[in-house]
Parts: C-alpha cells; structure tokens; sequence
C-alpha cells in the first residue's frame, strides 16, 4: 500500500488551499479520527481521549452519522469538533463533480460543520472551488498518516510513525473504524501518553 506516513511539501502545493497543519507556536497535537461514527470504534476513542483531557476532530461519513446518533451527540457533547467526510466515503477523482457534491450536501443535512476532509485525500480542483467558496467549508488534510488503515501495520509501527514524525502543529489521522479498530486501541493510548509527557496538550481544529 502506497502512501506518506509524513506529507511532503510538493504534495501540498498541489492543494494550497488545504490546511494541512496549523500554527506551530505552541506544544500542540491535532489528532483527527476519519470514517466514524462506528459503535465499537469511537467509544474507545473517546474514552482515551477524556483519560488524558484531550479534544480531537472527527470527519464523518453522514450515513454513520445515521446510523449512529447517540454516538455522534456523544462526540459533541464531550466537546470535540466534527467534519464533513461525505456522504459515503466517495473518492473525488473517481466520482462525477456533480455527484461528489450532491454527497457532501447530503452529508451536511447531519453534519453541522464548517469542516471537510476528503476521503482518501483525493479531490478535483473543480470540487474544492465548490466547496470552499460556494459552501464556504475549509479543506482539512493532514501532516501525519499514522496508517492504521493498512493491513501491514500493527499498533506499535502505527505509534511509532505518529512519534517520530508529529510535531507542535501537526495533524495526525488515525480512524475510528473497525477495520482500524485492533491498531487503534494499541496505538492511541502509546501516542497519547508519550505527547502528553512531552508537555503537549490535544486540541480540536477550528
């Protein structure tokens, strides 16, 4: 599976209206958890979470959302931020520009936020002038792929790669998934305790 764990600079020039990290003036992390609301999932994120006061940003994918209420009133209840992720998860190279928005307008119907992140980061030019200036959403990527999507990572590899190369300001992706599910619960809680130890504090985007 081809990826960057670490996102390199040429790779945001070719979406410069997308935050892919924020202001590194002070020892902070911004986890952000993609795919959810799932049942199994997000209460294990949440409850590591509030174990270490930290605020975190969830992209939801609207029919979660659905399917899940209760668990996406808890995210905000418990003070976190929520995305846009579409309506279901569609990849925007793949997918009709006119279609691709119907999705997200769809999602919006649920997902009160200003917030939206592609799903697997792929997006047209054409959808981004549509989103950001229509729909006035702010495009949100990423600094660190802790790739907990990959079925070659366990736990402690995904750990490592947030570790070793997050830093004040970074924006870090985990899932909160079930598929992602058996590498988050080995990862997050290591990621969690080593920043916090390092003097940082957890915040949600804004």
């Amino acid at each position: 599976m081809l990826y960057f764990t670490k996102t390199p600079g040429w790779l945001r020039k070719l979406y410069p209206s997308g935050v892919w990290s924020m202001p590194e003036n002070r020892k902070v992390i911004y986890l952000s958890f993609d795919d959810g609301p799932h049942a199994a999932a997000t209460v294990f994120v949440l409850d590591q979470l509030r174990r270490f006061n930290a605020k975190a940003t969830f992209f939801c994918i609207g029919k979660n959302v659905i399917a899940e209420p209760d668990m996406y009133k808890r995210i905000l209840v418990e003070g976190h931020r929520v995305g846009n992720h579409t309506q279901g998860h569609l990849n925007g190279w793949k997918t009709a520009d006119k279609l691709y928005i119907a999705d997200v307008e769809k999602a919006r119907e649920v997902i009160d936020s200003n917030l939206f992140r592609p799903p697997y980061g792929r997006i047209s030019a054409f959808q981004i002038r549509n989103l950001t200036l229509i729909l006035k959403y702010k495009l949100i990527m990423w600094d660190v792929l802790s790739g907990d999507f990959d079925p070659a990572v366990n736990g402690k590899t995904a750990a490592n790669r947030v570790i070793k190369n997050a830093a004040s300001g970074s924006i870090i992706v985990f899932h909160d998934s079930a598929k992602s599910l058996p590498v988050v619960q080995e990862a997050l809680p290591e990621v969690l305790v080593y920043f916090a130890n390092k003097g940082y504090s957890f915040e949600a985007i804004v």
